[in-house]
């Protein structure tokens, strides 16, 4: 049995104007819960016991589903080796995605955010080293007139379990899709936030929130202001440094780094398109400013990158990538030493997880379980600054399944 704690919290919010809840797969009410228990599923690799060899420990979150489209997905891991994800739960619900936090001894606690009856789900996005944790929800409001309108909004769990809700200046109220609202992605040692809002052009802008609720708005030189241009933070290095990506009047993807004074530098990598969809988008920035993306060449392959705080940018790709739409390398997380991991899609388009390290020299890894299907395989999230490696893996009959690679 999971034990269960609950504390309340509201969010601003109209009383339902009559109606069933709507099914759905991502939006959140707002009373807080905490369940506590066991993986469901915990197990080693047959050479986990030899101490030279990496290890892998794959685990399921307690409720999550085995069905094609559910299962388990961490999305990071801190320097202690917690790791925070989503799962979808297998029983048909209007909550039904869930946000956890793994702690070292493998034990898992799911959480829920609230904010009315018509929850959709819960979306842990990052955390930091003291264990804190951001990411967002979308919930249906209810306007006085008019039909329910889903929204998005941020949030903070704290290590005490505390969990706070915000909505950023100038994110939209009204309906649309993707949802209006506010979307938190990384947190950074400070418990400084960054992400992005949606107004109600349905164009994103940039913020950073500081760890006393402080907002900040930005956009990179350039961002488009119409659906879906505009400026998407992906990272927030622990001097306060932002990196992500903005989209162009013409739907060009470019790299930026915000400096913690405000400063704004845009760049695109090396071979990287400049028709629509193509382009260049930074996913993480360490605390020595190196930032690791990828970009989209004129075919729509996939190509990784490392770009120093200088400037000078590196391109790569690991090893079976595919040169096919969609396909390629897609480096999504760097740590301290400038160990950078993500997956490769090959030409199948199955995925493999990859390391590459500082010198250049990359590998590639499987999860045991993973399918080798189009879809299916293996999928690194986020790297920590020993080394360990948190991210899923996708089985043959679709289902998502966590891991962490030591």
């Amino acid at each position: 049995m999971k034990k269960k704690i609950s504390a309340s919290h509201r969010l601003e919010s109209r009383p339902r104007s009559g109606g069933s809840g709507a099914l759905g797969r991502a939006v959140f009410c707002l009373c807080f819960v905490l369940a506590a228990g066991m993986p469901a599923q915990q197990r080693e690799t047959a050479g986990a016991r030899d101490s030279a060899k990496p290890t892998f420990t794959t685990f399921d979150a307690p409720g999550a589903g085995t069905a094609a489209g559910q299962g388990t997905t961490p999305t990071g891991i801190n320097a202690a080796g917690v790791i925070a994800g989503t799962y979808n739960g297998a029983a048909p619900s209007p909550l039904n995605v869930y946000g956890f936090v793994r702690a070292t001894d493998g034990a898992i606690t799911d959480f829920v955010a609230r904010g009315g009856n018509d929850t959709i789900g819960t979306y842990a996005s990052a955390l930091n080293a003291a264990g804190a944790l951001t990411g967002y929800y979308l919930n249906y409001v209810y306007p006085e007139e008019g039909s329910p309108v889903l929204l998005a909004f941020g949030l903070v769990l704290e290590t005490d379990g505390t969990l706070t809700a915000f909505s950023a200046p100038g994110a939209g109220t009204g309906p649309s899709a993707p949802a209006q609202g506010t979307y938190s992605l990384s947190i950074n040692t400070e418990g400084d936030l960054a992400g992005y809002y949606i107004d109600a052009n349905i164009a994103a802008h940039g913020f950073v929130r500081s760890a006393g609720g402080a907002f900040t708005s930005f956009d990179a030189p350039g961002a488009g202001t119409a659906k879906p241009q505009g400026t998407f933070p992906q990272s927030i290095s622990a001097a306060g440094a932002v990196a992500g990506y903005y989209v162009d009047s013409r739907d060009v993807f470019h790299g930026f780094v915000r400096a913690a004074d405000g400063t704004i530098t845009t760049f695109d990598a090396p071979g990287a398109g400049t028709g629509d969809l193509e382009g260049t988008l930074a996913w993480s920035i360490n605390a020595a400013g190196t930032i690791a993306g990828y970009y989209v060449d004129a075919s729509l392959a996939h190509h990784g990158f490392v770009r120093t705080a200088s400037g000078a940018i590196t391109t790569f790709d690991a090893p079976g990538a595919g040169a096919g739409d969609g396909q390629g390398t897609f480096a999504v997380s760097v740590n301290t030493a400038g160990t950078i991991t993500g997956y490769c899609i090959g030409a199948k388009n199955g995925s493999h997880g990859f390391v590459r390290a500082l010198s250049g020299a990359i590998t590639t890894f499987k999860a045991p379980g993973a399918g080798e299907n189009a879809g299916q395989g293996t999928f690194a999230a986020s790297i920590n600054n020993a080394g360990a490696i948190a991210g899923y893996f996708v089985d043959a009959s679709g289902a998502a399944h966590g891991f962490l690679l030591q």
